[in-house]
């Protein structure tokens, strides 16, 4: 991000249920952990898509997953009953053909206009991989995804496409009378060399999970540079979770009491899991903590709490409105121009990081590019 540039945000779909706790909690102070849970029915997954649109948020997140309702469907429930918010739907890399995938965009965008997205999700724990039905090794997963991403992003842009590649291939594939004028970001995440690749030659944004900020320009500055030697540029993104308050006092008691509420159980059964996966990226955030409750906080008002219990994105930036704003800021000097954010629970949260966060972000931005125009 440049100085004179505010950062888009972004917002999180909880399609996989919402409370006040991350998951894995037991009863706390006489409340039983279900007392807080909510369905990720239609209902409510729309109350928070409004919120977030009236918060001024660019887009929502829809994760995959087998702990997820299906994206696509869900998303074209939700863009029918919101009128701006975009969606950054997630898909599998290779559980459904390329062609299949870019006709279910370009439906997406003919029916709502520019609010769609693409996250493209190669996938890192083998066992969920096999039950979709996919077997393929980890570095074959990689290639599969840059055939796959190259098709994708070839057909959206109205190209008739034939490729005989190691796992993809198509035949004369197109999209009939394509909404050309309508672009399809294509967002990819992953840390390791292989997916660096893989992002410097076709993703349009980069997603890293929220490593302290010196972690974070290193990797930017790396995957800016092999984008480069591909003739390209990339924008970069940050996933974070936000615990933030009117005062730092409250935002802590807050990730005090999320944690005291963590099963131990559930806890070791999450870093068991973790632990099998071969996603490099989930094992840099296992990293901050090393599975202890001790010495949570990583970095300046970065606390790994989170990563205790969930999967992929395990940090959240916690403190007052204006360290969070801070911390989101710096990230912007490490070279990061858009932020997913997403906050426990997500529909009041939502409210709070965009009337809190978000205006007092544009403030530090706008007083930097002023700082640089003089």
């Amino acid at each position: 991000m440049s100085s004179s540039t505010a950062p888009v945000l972004h917002w999180f779909l909880p399609t996989g249920g919402d409370g006040r706790d991350p998951g894995g909690v037991t009863a706390v102070q006489g409340r039983s952990a279900g007392a807080t849970r909510r369905g990720a029915g239609l209902g409510y997954l729309s109350q928070v898509a409004r919120a977030a649109e009236q918060a001024g948020f660019a887009k929502l997140l829809a994760p995959v997953g087998l702990g997820c309702a299906d994206p696509w469907v869900l998303t074209s429930a939700v863009a029918a009953v919101t009128e701006r918010i975009g969606f950054l739907v997630a898909f599998r890399a290779g559980l459904a053909q390329p062609t299949l995938i870019a006709q279910q965009a370009d439906t997406f965008r003919r029916l709502f206009g520019d609010r769609v997205a693409l996250n493209v999700v190669t996938g890192g724990d083998p066992v969920e991989q096999k039950a979709y039905g996919d077997h393929l090794p980890k570095d074959e997963r990689y290639v599969r995804t840059g055939e796959l991403m190259g098709v994708v992003r070839e057909l959206l842009d109205g190209a008739t496409v034939t490729l005989d590649g190691r796992h993809v291939r198509v035949r004369e594939a197109h999209l009939t009378a394509p909404s050309v004028e309508t672009p399809v970001p294509l967002y990819f995440g992953g840390a390791s060399p292989e997916a660096e690749d893989v992002a410097a030659r076709h993703a349009e944004v980069q997603l890293l999970w929220g490593e302290p900020p010196a972690a974070v320009a290193e990797r930017v500055a790396r995957v800016r540079a092999k984008a480069a030697r591909a003739g390209r540029a990339l924008r970069f993104g940050l996933r974070l979770h936000v615990i933030s308050r009117d005062t730092s006092a409250e935002a802590w008691q807050e990730a005090d009491r999320i944690l005291a509420g963590f099963d131990p159980a559930a806890v070791h059964a999450s870093q068991e899991r973790f632990a099998r996966m071969d996603s490099t990226g989930q094992a840099r955030m296992t990293a901050l903590h090393g599975g202890s409750a001790e010495n949570l906080t990583v970095a300046p008002n970065l606390w790994a709490g989170i990563g205790l219990v969930r999967e992929g994105a395990g940090t959240a930036l916690v403190g007052s409105h204006d360290e969070v704003a801070r911390r989101l800021f710096e990230y912007g000097q490490a070279g990061i121009d858009e932020f997913v954010l997403s906050g426990y629970p997500h529909l009041e949260e939502a409210y709070r990081v965009g009337e809190e966060v978000a205006p007092r972000l544009r403030v530090l931005t706008e007083a930097a590019a002023g700082k640089a125009a003089a």
